[in-house]
Formats: structure tokens, sequence, C-alpha cells
């Protein structure tokens, strides 16, 4: 099952039949739905759907040279509107609304099945030696501050990646960009999550920038593990960091959040598994 997500998310261009699937999981065609669906708690058929559509609206929302036909195309459709009318039984929206302001919290509710199946065979065992204890400098960042519904930090993603081309900070450029976590993932009260989405730099933030303000992320002592799997939920590798490397560590966390950094913005087309995503505990 491990090897099928995986060849989905490597073969969203090719013929993913049933026939196709099971070969890959080595499982006869006429059990291999049944595993899937009792596995996952969905069908191949919506699972390879859902990831054409997740490609799709990434598509629509960040490469604006595509047109809807192209990208409906690309998303194994014969016709623009079979494709409208898939998305909009996804997403609530159309193509075209989409693009123009994306709906995220119904992007979130869409596509959380396709995390949610990964997130079930995909669990990651860490090790005392998967964690480095590094120093590390201050970094000025370019800092937005989400709070509110975590179902809404699609919209402030998307206000700083705005924000960031204009500035000439665009992903291209390579510039790191972190996330500092100042709740749970999933707090009792949704209102109550809070992040802090940041684009390495050290240039002037003026105050016509604003929702975007200017920050640091302090340096000193972290603690660092590097998260290979779907970086969508990087609580797995927190739980681990607090639960079990600290307190065997004698190590003391330090008056700071928890925090991502990133190695590569994600981009139209590139996979959670592609971004290389490293947790710091700050220590003392």
């Amino acid at each position: 099952m491990q090897r099928v997500l995986d060849y989905v998310e490597d073969h969203l261009d090719s013929e993913l039949d049933l026939a196709a699937l099971s070969a890959v999981a080595a499982f006869s065609k006429f059990h291999f739905h049944r595993q899937f669906s009792a596995i996952f708690g969905l069908s191949v058929h919506r699972y390879v759907q859902l990831a054409r559509l997740r490609r799709a609206s990434q598509a629509l929302a960040w490469d604006r040279d595509a047109s809807v036909t192209d990208i409906a195309m690309d998303a194994g459709y014969d016709a623009p509107d079979a494709f409208a009318r898939a998305f909009r039984q996804r997403l609530a929206q159309s193509p075209s609304a989409f693009r123009k302001s994306p709906d995220w919290s119904s992007w979130l509710a869409a596509f959380g099945p396709l995390d949610n199946a990964k997130d079930k065979i995909m669990q990651i065992i860490f090790e005392k030696n998967d964690v480095a204890v590094l120093t590390v400098p201050d970094t000025p960042v370019a800092l937005l501050a989400h709070r509110g519904d975590r179902a809404k930090l699609r919209e402030s993603s998307e206000r700083l990646r705005t924000w960031s081309a204009a500035a000439g900070l665009a992903p291209e450029t390579g510039r790191p960009n972190f996330m500092v976590f100042r709740s749970e993932r999933e707090p009792d009260v949704p209102e109550d999550y809070s992040v802090d989405l940041c684009i390495g730099t050290d240039r002037a933030i003026a105050a016509a920038d604003a929702p975007v303000t200017a920050g640091v992320i302090p340096g000193g002592r972290c603690a660092v593990l590097r998260y290979p799997g779907n970086s969508n939920n990087l609580e797995p590798a927190a739980l681990y960091l607090y639960r079990d490397w600290l307190p065997q560590s004698g190590e003391e966390a330090r008056d700071f959040p928890i925090y991502a950094r990133r190695a590569l913005v994600p981009v139209p087309n590139m996979q959670a598994h592609e971004v290389v995503v490293e947790l710091y505990l700050p220590l003392k």
C-alpha cells in the first residue's frame, strides 16, 4: 500500500486504473480495491481523483500562466466542463472562482482524506540519533501572524505568498521559510490556533507592508529533527521531541516556541515529500 501511494503521487499523468495499481501492490485486482478501501476509508478511484484535483487546485492558485483547459487536461479530464463539475462537487467552487478567490477552508476539508490516508501507514519511528543539537544564528524574517481557525491558514499563506512575490522574495530565490507554532495543532477552541508564517530576509519592512511585519527568530542552541514524511502534519515529530527525546536528553527547553524550517517553499506540482522540513526545539 505504501508503494501504491508513492506510485500515485509520482504518476498522476499516467493511467492509474485498478489493474495498474493492483500490480504495483502485488495484489489480485479482485481483492485490491476492497483492501485499499478497508485500510484508507476511501476507494482507489476517489483517492486518485482527489490527488489529481489537489494538484489542479495548486496550479489554479499559483500558476497564473496555465489556462483552466490545460489544467483540466493535466488532471485527466477530456473536457473543461467535466473538470468543472468534479471540482465544484469537491470544493464547492468553480475552477475560475477558486483561481480568483480560493476558499481554503473548503480546500482543507476536501483534501483532508488524502493526508488521513497517508498518516495511516506512514508512521515514522524516530530515534535519538535522528536529533542533532545545533547552535543557530539570529534569523531576521518577514512575518505574517495567523491567528484563528487552522482551516483559514491557506488564506494567510496566500497573502504572504502574494506579498513575497511583489517584494522580490518569491520561492525561486531559494530563501528559507519558517512556521513558528505558538499553539497546538488542534486546540480545543479552533480560534485559539496561532502560528507565525515567516520568510527569511533582512530587507526593511515598512508600515505599508502590513499585515507583514519585521521579526527575528532568535538564535541559540536547538534540537533539530529532520522530518522525511508528510510535512502537512508535523505533530508526530513534535511529540517525539517533547515526549521522548527531551526528558531523556538532560536538556531544558528555552522560552521560544518550536518551529519548522523549510528548505524549499512548495511550488505548483511539488509534492509534500519533496520539501525538506526541519523541526527546531529551542534549548537553554
